[in-house]
């Protein structure tokens, strides 16, 4: 279900689904070797791709940014809850990053820009018993991090890909990007962050999908 009511445009594509969890069931895509993101650009069994492929669960909401919230709560001194005027007067960064989906392709040199994770985190102040985080997006998609690689120095809140504000299609008005793992666990339209003391697997980590998601060791399925 849609958070806040926001509109959801299309149906939930329960076949494509399946597919993806037999992908799991069958490991597809793997080539059983590793890389050394210090020395390989491109993970194992990735492709390289000029454009940017769009992939969701087959439904895309429609977040204006009158009704845009971002919440940060569960395990932290001072819970948050910004609109978009807040979290656009929040500092700025830009960063440039390869990103990998793990439907095996992999995209160079991508422009952000955004919030990094650092600020927000700096402002919540986490619990010292928090150690791990749940996001939950506008089309009800969830995944889990490790807090530690959620508040990583390159990991941002991101509106504007390229100079250009965040296509719908592509998560905007905002959502999550983590470099270092597929892109998967970098989720669209992210609307709460929630510390916790537990991990709490997300919507495809309970459907055979790795919980962690390191491209370079091929962490596709668990």
């Amino acid at each position: 279900m849609a958070e806040d009511d926001i509109p959801l445009t299309g149906t939930v594509k329960d076949k494509l689904i399946r597919t993806k969890e037999r992908w799991a069931e069958e490991g597809r895509l793997l080539t059983g070797t590793h890389a050394d993101p210090t020395r390989d650009r491109l993970p194992p069994g990735q492709t390289l791709v000029k454009d940017w492929p769009v992939l969701d669960l087959g439904v895309q909401p429609d977040v204006a940014k009158e009704k845009f919230r971002l919440r940060v709560e569960g395990l932290v001194e001072n819970r948050i809850a910004l609109d978009w005027d807040g979290f656009m007067a929040l500092p700025q960064t830009e960063m440039v990053r390869d990103i990998h989906c793990v439907t095996q392709w992999s995209r160079y040199d991508n422009r952000f820009t955004g919030v990094m994770v650092r600020d927000l985190l700096d402002i919540a102040r986490p619990k010292p018993e928090a150690r791990f985080v749940s996001l939950t997006c506008y089309d009800g998609y969830t995944t889990n991090l490790t807090l530690d690689e959620f508040a990583e120095a390159d990991v941002m809140f991101a509106h504007a890909w390229e100079g250009a504000p965040l296509a719908r299609q592509h998560g905007g008005p905002v959502r999550l990007v983590l470099p270092k793992l597929y892109f998967w666990k970098s989720p669209k339209w992210v609307t709460r962050v929630e510390l916790l003391a537990e991990d709490r697997p997300g919507f495809w980590e309970v459907r055979g999908y790795h919980n962690h998601g390191d491209p370079w060791t091929e962490e596709r399925y668990g």
